[in-house]
């Protein structure tokens, strides 16, 4: 099996990754802190920088962190945050070590100061090595899918559109955290929204902000990092009469009462807020007007949050799904922190596809409507909001022109997948992961093979899926709807978020309970063949899609906040295996 190549951005949370997985002698400790302030800023400092991607019990983007301090030393953690490259130079063997086994490239964290780094090494000192879990099933997966992918004979060309604005200090990685690109339905204006908290409209291809949810929300909030701040937008089909647009954002626990929470005795990292802005000036350069609350949730990390919100931009005036929103909420990594039982339920809204009228008001907040014909409006116990359920972290979805819904579901430890989303239907996780099944109590990074009484769980499993030889994190695409690229017609184009590896699937082998065969495809410049890793210069292209109003499609990288257009395409043999 390859090396998975996991890429972060902030040097402590690779310091982090590579101390979890030393072992050693307890060591002298005596000059950590064991000040009750000093360890709680530090928790703070970790939330704030580290905890996206880490936590004490199971290891999830990164390792589990519980037990650092017994076997590194503090001197050793804090030169490391101080210059990791300086360390690895020295010929530090541990860290060269682990460097040449995982292949993770780094950054310094010299802006801590030595307060905030001895306060999280304060902090992790008090976290104590989890107790091992005694694996249930031994017959554990060691390479789920085997086959690679293809490498198909279509080269795209592409041409850089814009650059967006740097949203934090120069040099910092990524440069601009864009995720999205829509469109306004009856302008056909172009929005990307930046995850730090800036939605802009490109006027001339040029980025304008258009709103700011800094100076919107106060307590809006873009840390930890992992996919907190500004997540989604999406445009009322009516927009252009009625003012309405639709955002999702995160702000710091306890600034609302939460709509949707659990169990007091279980923390609250941040808050997702879904809003209904209206503008009475719906051609203006910049928005002004009112904001109104639809509903928040409470999540346990900074994990798998609101990401996407969208109008299914095939329903017309009048049919059944026209100016309905559709809400992809993840599981917030409670799965991951100890709580599988919050997510996988239709009780409750974590890793779950909603369907909401936010014109209605028979929502048990009065803040929006449950349609009808949602698959468990009016059933005792279960939530009427949710369309579909079983996600992990429903990443992206959109429509066909056959009117198919595909989400794309980032995965825990092996598996990567494209879901035909189907009203009611059980995605499985966290007792599946794609096509194989998953001990939610034990090791989440193994899987398992499916039993023969399968069906018994009544599980819908995806229609595309590749494991971790190929990528890390699916980027959610989109059919290619244009007329400019006659070669992707019938394709459904997606990607791999970190590598910028770029795949697609044919439109007509999506069936359930079939496996689309998934193809990767090249890029080039005026003829020239790139990988998005050599334009962005670093190892993590950071990959997203967008569309506008004539179907043509756009990659975004946030490494260094590019935009791309796909302009044409060929068809070479040579690049075929």
């Amino acid at each position: 099996m390859k090396q998975r190549i996991l890429i972060i951005s902030s040097g402590l949370m690779l310091l982090l990754y590579f101390i979890s997985c030393n072992s050693g002698s307890p060591l002298n400790k005596s000059t950590i802190s064991t000040d009750t302030k000093v360890i709680a800023k530090g928790e703070t400092s970790f939330t704030k920088y580290c905890g996206g991607c880490h936590n004490f019990k199971q290891d999830g983007m990164g390792p589990q962190l519980g037990g650092i301090t017994d076997s590194v030393s503090a001197e050793w953690i804090e030169n490391f945050i101080k210059d990791p490259q300086k360390i690895i130079a020295s010929g530090d063997s541990r860290a060269n070590e682990l460097l040449k086994k995982y292949k993770i490239t780094m950054t310094s964290f010299s802006n801590l100061t030595k307060e905030e780094i001895n306060s999280i090494i304060a902090f992790l000192n008090t976290q104590k090595l989890p107790e091992q879990k005694l694996a249930k099933n031994e017959n554990a997966i060691s390479n789920p899918i085997p086959e690679p992918i293809k490498l198909s004979n279509l080269t795209v060309d592409i041409d850089l559109v814009t650059q967006i604005p740097p949203s934090i200090d120069s040099g910092h990685i990524p440069a601009a955290r864009i995720t999205k690109l829509d469109f306004e339905p009856h302008t056909g204006n172009i929005f990307i929204v930046d995850l730090r908290g800036k939605l802009y409209k490109l006027e001339n291809n040029k980025p304008v902000v258009y709103m700011d949810m800094a100076k919107l929300k106060p307590t809006f909030i873009h840390e930890p990092r992992v996919a907190t701040g500004f997540g989604s937008f999406a445009f009322h089909p009516d927009f252009a009469k009625n003012g309405l647009l639709y955002t999702s954002h995160a702000e710091a626990p306890g600034s609302g009462k939460a709509d949707f929470g659990y169990a007091d005795s279980i923390k609250v990292t941040l808050q997702w807020v879904v809003t209904e802005w209206k503008t009475t000036t719906p051609n203006a350069a910049t928005f002004s007007g009112t904001a109104r609350e639809l509903f928040r949730v409470n999540m346990v990390t900074g994990m798998h949050g609101v990401q996407e919100i969208a109008f299914n931009p095939l329903s017309k005036p009048g049919s059944k799904d026209y100016g309905l929103l559709y809400v992809c909420i993840g599981d917030g990594a409670a799965v991951e922190e100890g709580y599988p039982f919050i997510a996988h339920s239709t009780d409750k809204v974590w890793g779950s596809i909603l369907r909401l009228n936010p014109a209605g008001s028979n929502s048990a907040n009065g803040h929006y409507g449950i349609p009808a014909d949602n698959p468990f409006a009016g059933q005792s116990k279960k939530l009427g909001e949710i369309y579909a359920y079983g996600f992990r972290n429903p990443h992206r979805i959109s429509w066909t022109t056959a009117g198919q819904l595909l989400a794309c579901n980032i995965g825990q430890g092996n598996i990567e997948a494209i879901n035909l989303v189907l009203p009611g239907h059980d995605y499985g996780w966290p007792i599946r992961e794609g096509n194989f099944v998953l001990d939610p109590q034990g090791d989440l990074n193994k899987v398992y093979p499916l039993a023969a009484n399968d069906s018994i769980y009544k599980i819908t499993y995806p229609i595309a899926e590749y494991d971790h030889d190929e990528g890390i994190a699916t980027c959610g695409g989109l059919e290619y709807w244009g007329k400019s690229i006659p070669q992707l017609k019938g394709k459904y184009l997606f990607g791999d978020i970190a590598t910028g590896r770029l795949f697609y699937i044919n439109i007509a082998d999506i069936q359930l309970g079939k496996q689309a065969p998934v193809m990767e495809w090249k890029i080039s410049i005026k003829g020239i063949l790139h990988t998005l890793k050599e334009l962005c210069k670093n190892e993590r292209a950071d990959l997203h899609f967008g569309r506008d109003s004539k179907g043509e499609l756009y990659i975004l990288t946030k490494t260094d906040g590019k935009v791309y257009k796909l302009t044409g395409a060929n068809i070479n043999t040579q690049n075929a295996q």
